[in-house]
């Protein structure tokens, strides 16, 4: 008897995880289409606007009487929603995506505000793979265009690469493709100047997981810190260890303070040589393994990798966000250099 009133028990909890799961499913389903009819409607309601100023009407510009008349009436009858801003939005969503099945139907109106945003449309169509494919919410939208992601990224790539990067967003496909220079670690609090120790800066990010696994990028998952190795009686410790599934291979993470040294590069290639040798299981690939301070003497690094096998980054991090202007002067030197090469 007692044993029928178990499986009863369990069959009931069952019971309860099907409904629940059946529920949040429902719901989830019901906010998508809610999302996608209001993209759909601010969409038909920029394409009437358009229609009218191709009429020979007025441009319905920002700041124009008919967008003016427009905001007014509208919001007198259908209530919130249509200040001048909103409507000229919509405007602007019409114009950027003209035909109606480009929309994507993951995507919430508040999406397409941040997107409509940026003028340049490789960069824009880049943020909105990123949104599709790794399911970003608004936040981490904002985050992530504050960061200069897309261009963070253009600066490791060629000419092609920039190309399909704006047309199918981020691709893992070689340990390279998952290191940055430089990342941004702004959400942790601490101050730009080197006041901070290095196990204050480690402590910070694990405390901001979430925010720190967003700005590693898509595969990353978190195995541990201050990993314990023995190498010869002596004991190592190493920062950070995540390991990428779609890479499928370990990520060892070294931070610095300050500037880079050699020798902290020859203590990431012993701990890559290890995890090879001693960690990896069958179906593991190459450990990867990334260095990252504040600074770097680029000429440095070249020598000090050179000829070392391993899978072997240095990367920048800084504790702001970087200044666009700056970064796009970067990206066209850059451009122009990769240009110049195809010559």
């Amino acid at each position: 008897m007692e044993e029928t009133g178990l499986l009863a028990d369990a069959g009931y909890k069952d019971l309860l995880k099907n409904i629940g799961t059946a529920l949040n499913n429902g719901r989830q389903k019901a906010v998508n289409q809610v999302n996608q009819a209001i993209v759909e409607t601010n969409w038909n309601i920029g394409r009437y606007i358009v229609l009218y100023e191709q009429a020979g009407y007025e441009k319905a510009e920002y700041g124009s009487e008919t967008l003016k008349r427009l905001s007014h009436d509208l919001s007198e009858r259908y209530g919130k929603g249509f200040g001048m801003s909103n409507v000229n939005k919509m405007r602007k969503l019409y114009l950027t995506f003209p035909i109606l099945q480009t929309l994507s139907a993951k995507l919430s109106w508040s999406h397409y505000v941040e997107l409509l945003k940026i003028d340049d449309p490789q960069e824009r169509s880049f943020y909105l793979q990123e949104c599709e494919q790794e399911n970003w919410g608004v936040r981490e939208l904002k985050r992530q265009m504050k960061s200069m992601l897309f261009q963070r990224l253009v600066l490791s790539k060629n000419k092609d690469e920039v190309i399909r990067l704006a047309q199918q967003g981020q691709i893992i496909e070689k340990p390279e493709d998952i290191v940055k220079d430089p990342y941004v670690f702004e959400f942790v609090g601490l101050p730009e100047l080197p006041v901070y120790k290095e196990g204050d800066l480690e402590t910070a990010l694990i405390n901001n997981l979430s925010q720190f696994l967003l700005e590693l990028g898509k595969g990353f998952t978190y195995v541990g810190r201050q990993q314990r190795i023995n190498i010869g009686g002596r004991i190592f410790k190493i920062d950070l260890v995540f390991y990428h599934r779609i890479l499928k291979c370990f990520v060892l993470i070294d931070l610095k303070r300050g500037e880079v040294q050699h020798e902290d590069i020859g203590q990431m290639n012993l701990y890559l040589n290890y995890y090879r040798e001693e960690m990896n299981t069958p179906g593991d690939t190459e450990p990867i393994g990334i260095v990252m301070g504040a600074y770097e003497d680029k000429l440095m690094v070249k020598y000090a990798t050179q000829n070392i096998s391993n899978q072997l980054f240095v990367s920048r991090y800084q504790l702001y966000l970087p200044d666009k202007d700056q970064l796009e002067n970067e990206i066209r030197r850059f451009m122009d250099a990769d240009a110049a090469k195809e010559k």
